[in-house]
């Protein structure tokens, strides 16, 4: 009873130390395992830079339409005060011929003209504020999708790196399998 006794205890000493060995193994990576970690870590960050520059590049061609919007609707405004600027003009000069230069009605078209040409170049302030803005906004566009082309190209690479190493660990594992069975036969074929 006691030699079953003591091979039980030592199959349990054996097991255990095997668990202690494992579990220091697994804790310790090699350095493949650190750079395929490592890897797989600027893959994620080169995903999260891919979806904030794509956001952004969103956002940026979401301001070219309001601005575009916001150009052809100040155009519109312009041509209508040209109009009506030149609409006061006829008037004034049917005025000036009808009742004098001096009369109300030709006043009163004097005033009105002033005031259709304050507003057209008002609306080509607005207009030249819109191309402005527009040119600004596309610039912006531009850089963002400068910005992702290159995470594409980072997380493009950040995966070749990865599948490499983990070639590489494969290899050395079939290296190390190969090994061992080799020291197998070596051993058998000396005893």
């Amino acid at each position: 009873m006691t030699a079953e006794l003591l091979v039980r205890r030592s199959a349990l000493a054996m097991a255990f130390a095997g668990l202690l060995v494992a579990g220091a193994y697994a804790q310790d990576p090699t350095p493949q395992q650190q750079d395929v970690q490592s890897d797989k870590k600027d893959i994620r960050q080169d995903k999260q830079d891919l979806a904030k520059d794509r956001a952004d590049r969103n956002a940026d061609q979401r301001d070219i339409n309001k601005d575009k919007r916001d150009l052809a609707k100040d155009r519109a405004d312009r041509n209508t005060d040209q109009r009506d600027v030149n609409r006061d003009k006829k008037q004034l000069a049917l005025d000036d011929a009808k009742y004098g230069a001096n009369s109300a009605q030709a006043k009163a078209d004097r005033k009105d003209l002033r005031a259709d040409r304050a507003d057209r170049n008002e609306d080509q302030r607005d207009i030249n504020k819109d191309k402005v803005d527009l040119a600004k906004d596309r610039a912006e566009r531009n850089a963002d999708q400068r910005d992702i082309n290159q995470d594409k190209t980072d997380l493009a690479k950040d995966r070749a790196d990865r599948n490499k190493d983990q070639k590489d660990i494969n290899k050395d594992k079939r290296d190390l399998h190969k090994d061992r069975k080799d020291l197998r036969r070596d051993r058998r074929g000396r005893k």
